[in-house]
């Protein structure tokens, strides 16, 4: 690892501060979208910041404590100030390994809200069960996470599963936690409707698509068909005698949203409008991304719904990241929301992978 820098450091937590006295400015807090980016900003900055402030106050102790050790003439005081120094040495030596994956820089969507969508892929009825099950792993997830999250749209299979499920979570941790979920997920065990016990496999597809901000898209109302219907109720926790549910179809590139989760049409269709927004932009990187780069050599797999990322072994009570090659047997906690461990491996993974390109890139 590269040494770390005091100056740069220290440039870090003035411009953390910085940020906090913007923040706290009134011309700044009645302006929402300046202090939307500023939060975005201290976000960002936050545990850096937190570190870097550590560091710098342990760096100062270990500087002292020497001066005390060479000063001191007494053998057992002298003792006790090198058992000190030794103690500091270490904890500066973990906390330097901390910040150095740190300032790994963070995707330009850290700290945005995400809509994550899960949809029914081959497999038909069992397909849409498995869709209800991760539907179910990732609210508990969130439940203990302290994630806030609204739900946009249910759509029922009629057999207890689910077409798709599409939820907006919210907060400053909801990028960098999930969007490493996006994928292709198997499921392999043995349906209940299965008379001879034979294990199939069914594949359901996760999608996890920043929010757009406002002025990132314009679209053309022309371009837009607008349906309304009565909430079938399981997307919500009501059923509507009024037709308040909305669904978008954007006509030129097909993308289709809905929303019937608020008992008011007009709240409905601005959600839906915001998740439409939200998918154009992402549609319209994915292309950029597709045209002009290659994939990024940093990348824990590519993001693409298509790639087989995660496989549920239900026999085995298995679950496997194929990307990092982690397997743990622990399915059960794991479709209870114990997701901790197999995220967590998947995030180190991708900040280590950051960490050589950088290293590589600073030996180019």
């Amino acid at each position: 690892m590269a040494e770390l820098n005091e100056n740069n450091l220290r440039a870090i937590v003035q411009s953390f501060r910085a940020i906090e006295e913007r923040m706290a400015d009134p011309q700044v807090t009645q302006d929402n979208k300046r202090l939307t980016e500023l939060s975005r900003e201290r976000a960002r900055l936050l545990k850096t910041a937190e570190l870097a402030e550590t560091w710098l106050s342990l760096k100062d102790q270990i500087a002292e404590c020497e001066t005390g050790w060479l000063a001191e003439k007494d053998a057992e005081m002298k003792a006790a100030l090198a058992a000190e120094l030794a103690e500091l040495r270490e904890r500066f030596a973990k906390l330097s390994d901390e910040l150095q994956l740190e300032l790994i820089p963070k995707d330009a969507d850290s700290g945005k809200n995400v809509y994550l969508e899960i949809r029914a892929g081959t497999g038909g009825d069992e397909a849409g069960l498995f869709v209800r099950d991760l539907f179910r792993m990732y609210t508990r997830y969130l439940d203990a996470e302290g994630i806030p999250y609204e739900i946009q749209d249910l759509n029922e299979t009629g057999v207890g599963g689910l077409k798709e499920a599409v939820v907006l979570v919210t907060g400053e941790r909801a990028y960098d936690l999930l969007h490493l979920e996006a994928g292709t997920h198997r499921v392999q065990r043995i349906p209940a409707t299965e008379a001879n016990g034979r294990i199939h496999t069914s594949a359901v597809t996760v999608s996890v698509i920043p929010e757009a901000d406002e002025d990132e898209i314009s679209i053309n109302p022309n371009d837009l068909r607008i349906d309304v219907f009565r909430s079938s109720g399981a997307g919500g926790q009501h059923v509507n005698k009024t037709e308040s549910a909305v669904r978008i179809t954007h006509i030129p590139t097909g993308i289709v949203v809905g929303c019937q989760e608020e008992k008011s049409q007009i709240k409905n269709r601005a959600k839906a409008m915001k998740a439409l927004m939200s998918k154009l932009v992402e549609k319209q990187r994915s292309e950029a991304a597709e045209k002009y780069a290659t994939e990024k050599k940093a990348q824990v797999g590519s993001g693409d719904r298509s790639e087989k990322i995660r496989t549920y072994n239900y026999p085995q009570n298995r679950v496997t990241d194929h990307r990092i090659n982690f397997t743990a047997h622990n399915l059960d906690q794991v479709m209870e929301g114990k997701l901790e461990g197999v995220i967590g491996a998947v995030l180190l993974a991708e900040r280590e992978a950051k960490m050589r390109a950088g290293e590589g890139a600073a030996v180019n």
